[in-house]
């Protein structure tokens, strides 16, 4: 792994927060603000889109990703949209963009799928199996990759901490709160966020890698929890599946219906 551009690194350093998706005190053990470009260094205020400066390699990847998926993505339909970008012509817009015409014309299902084929195009032969020695569903495993976390996808969802959780009755180190998904906030889609990254992020480490996760967003702040180690619910057991549409920021919204449409099979 490529170690990405940290403005700020805490080591270990113990509080408590209210976390308003799990509900309980944390420990934090790593603090990183990322690329963050607003005055306070924190994300900006819901309603409000984060500034960022965004570095070499968070550029990389969001290039490397908005390549992959560029390849089921509907055509653009603007002219001046069609001239093929250069490698750093990719920015975190184009990037969302590219996932927004990755939906079109899919189902929740087959969107699911694309981003299983994208990750698992980005891997080398067999890495599912290697991850499964490497890393059997143990308390140290969730521990380990809720760590990384933090560093390595700051570029795609801004600035986390590894957060104290309850697993089976057990309190363990491997959450990570999310302060304010960049992924939800630049879509503004309930149904990019369930079906091009919550639902196929938890598949795929729960059934490739066969570390479980589930993963929690808050739609009243756009914070999200990955909890590792936690087996997430069937998807029509889980709350956000009826969460309706960010009527007044998407520009796929549906408004007449109770839950957003984009989140029917």
């Amino acid at each position: 792994m490529v170690v990405l551009n940290l403005q700020v690194l805490q080591f270990p350093t113990t509080y408590t927060h209210q976390q308003l998706s799990l509900g309980r005190q944390s420990r934090c053990g790593v603090v990183i603000r990322c690329g963050i470009a607003e005055p306070s260094g924190e994300p900006a205020p819901m309603g409000q889109k984060t500034k960022y400066n965004d570095g070499f390699f968070e550029k990389a990847f969001m290039t490397l990703f908005a390549r992959k998926m560029e390849r089921f993505a509907a055509p653009v339909k603007s002219s001046n949209l069609k001239k093929k970008k250069g490698f750093f012509d990719y920015d975190y817009d184009s990037f969302v963009d590219v996932s927004k015409r990755v939906m079109q014309g899919r189902s929740r299902k087959q969107q699911e799928e694309v981003v299983r084929e994208v990750l698992l195009s980005m891997l080398p032969p067999g890495a599912p199996a290697q991850f499964r020695k490497l890393f059997p569903p143990t308390k140290w495993a969730a521990e380990f990759n809720a760590a990384l976390t933090v560093p390595f996808f700051h570029w795609l969802v801004g600035p986390s901490e590894v957060v104290e959780v309850e697993i089976n009755g057990e309190k363990q180190s491997s959450g990570v709160h999310i302060k304010k998904c960049r992924y939800l906030e630049n879509s503004g889609c309930v149904g990019m966020c369930v079906n091009m990254c919550k639902i196929p992020t938890q598949d795929f480490f729960t059934n490739d890698f066969g570390l479980p996760l589930t993963m929690i967003p808050n739609f009243e702040d756009m914070s999200c929890e990955m909890v590792y180690g936690q087996v997430p619910p069937p998807l029509e057991e889980d709350p956000v599946i009826s969460q309706p549409c960010f009527a007044e920021i998407c520009s796929m919204a549906n408004p007449s219906t109770n839950a957003c449409h984009k989140l029917q099979a």
